[in-house]
């Protein structure tokens, strides 16, 4: 399996460490653990997108949020700190994020050159929408690389996208990105008690799998099963959106899968398509807990070995 990563990805907050449950340089511990196994091809992105094809995505009036200290803090969850320079912020957080965003595209052509399947270690930003920034997403990454492809002709206009997010939070940002594209289907299980609680994204979802808090990893594996059977072939690539914050030791998701459930997840998933003969796109999603890191390395070392 390709893994894309680059050490550009890891965000260090500094002191900003401690007001933030997320681990920012989780992706080198996942790095380091898959570096000597059998089957891994390690790759870059040769740089991070650029601020010309974030402005084409999001328009010059949002974009010129994006250079906002106000706004990206609050999209980053963090408090506002008047000494604290938007240079920095930009330096240490939002250009980790535009190498993510990079290394989506990456993996997706990739996964579209050679076929098979393609693990961007971050990535996911899946609150992040054309006209808002939101829950620590800055930039939708799947929607920009979904643009460029098009617009590069790598991806045909009648091509289709499956998005399979499986994420513990609702993808509100993919939705509302692709409401009106009736070419990309969207898959989407989440824990429906918690952030985003956004009942017009929800509709856009093609197989929407809410699930309760406190949900067992039995409950959401086999929920996830099901949905998967309801998707057909056809698509021309798919984005799964594998955040690990589904995880009992995450303190934000709310639900109670184990490291081996989250293998199990990414297992079906991968096997799903691989029936249906559809390429694919891992990206990293949400994990704010002690052992994401250990899951997502659990995950791509089973998915090698198989």
């Amino acid at each position: 399996m390709k893994i894309i990563y680059t050490p550009a990805y890891n965000i260090d907050f500094g002191l900003l460490n401690r007001l933030h449950p997320f681990d920012g340089r989780k992706y080198a511990k996942v790095a380091e653990s898959l570096h000597a196994l059998t089957g891994v091809e390690m790759a870059e992105p040769l740089a991070p997108v650029d601020e010309a094809t974030v402005q084409t995505f999001v328009g010059s009036i949002f974009g010129n949020l994006l250079s906002s200290k106000r706004y990206i803090l609050q999209a980053l969850e963090l408090p506002w700190i008047p000494l604290l320079p938007f240079s920095m912020i930009d330096r240490r957080i939002l250009t980790p994020m535009r190498w993510a965003v990079s290394g989506t595209l990456t993996a997706a052509r990739a996964a579209l050159r050679e076929g098979g399947h393609v693990w961007n270690l971050s990535g996911g930003y899946h609150h992040a929408s054309r006209n808002a920034a939101e829950g620590f997403c800055v930039y939708n990454d799947i929607g920009i690389t979904v643009e460029q492809l098009r617009g590069d002709n790598t991806l045909g206009t009648e091509d289709r996208i499956l998005i399979v997010d499986i994420d513990a939070h609702h993808g509100n940002g993919n939705a509302h990105v692709f409401m009106d594209d009736k070419r990309v289907d969207i898959l989407d299980i989440y824990n429906d008690t918690i952030y985003p609680r956004d009942g017009f994204t929800r509709q856009r979802v093609d197989i929407d799998l809410p699930l309760r808090n406190a949900v067992s990893g039995d409950e959401y594996l086999a929920r996830l099963r099901s949905g998967l059977g309801e998707v057909i072939g056809g698509h021309a690539l798919a984005f799964v959106v594998a955040g690990t914050d589904v995880l009992a030791s995450d303190p934000l998701g709310g639900m109670r899968l184990s490291v081996a459930d989250c293998v199990e997840r990414d297992a079906l998933v991968l096997d799903r398509l691989s029936s249906l003969g559809t390429s694919a796109v891992f990206v990293g999603g949400g994990g704010y807990g002690k052992e994401s890191a250990a899951a997502m390395a659990a995950s791509i070392s089973n998915l090698v070995r198989r």
